[in-house]
């Protein structure tokens, strides 16, 4: 079973040595590595960096990151053996929980890339809203992704 504990510097150090992507995610590999999103997420104030904890084993980690306003970024990344496996609807629901247990936090955003049909189907099954579409500049290249949200009464009310 799948649980959420606050990251440990030995966490980071497993995660950076995590095998490479899958061909088909092989773009998103960047975040895993050094100078990634734990590097980046590590140091930014009312971030809680989450390890997704199977049984002693790390199957991916998420970011819940606090902004002024009541807003919270999420970002989710799986061990790449996790992948497709449903892991990802899990790990999301467990960190919106999370990330709405403070209760100044009233919408948690994201952004998904345009080129990952999956994640966004997740999101929407979810009941993420569409709020628009962005290009992101990731390791020198523009990438295109479309903006989502969430908020308190809609993940409550929906029972995502």
């Amino acid at each position: 079973m799948i649980s959420l504990r606050q990251i440990t510097q030995d966490d980071i150090a497993i995660i950076k040595g995590w095998p490479p992507y899958p061909a088909e995610f092989s773009d998103l590999d960047y975040a895993l590595r050094d100078g990634g999103w734990l590097d980046e997420y590590s140091q930014k104030p009312g971030t809680d960096i989450l390890i997704a904890d199977d049984g002693g084993t790390i199957a991916g980690f998420s970011i819940i990151a606090r902004e002024p306003g009541g807003i919270a970024e999420f970002r989710i990344a799986l061990h790449p053996e996790r992948c497709g496996r449903g892991v990802g609807r899990t790990v999301t629901y467990l960190s919106l929980v999370h990330g709405f247990s403070d209760t100044a936090t009233d919408t948690v955003r994201l952004i998904v890339r345009k080129n990952n049909p999956r994640a966004k189907r997740l999101y929407e099954a979810m009941h993420f809203q569409d709020t628009g579409e962005c290009i992101e500049e990731i390791q020198g290249k523009p990438v295109e992704f479309y903006r989502m949200e969430i908020s308190r009464a809609t993940f409550y009310g929906a029972g995502a």
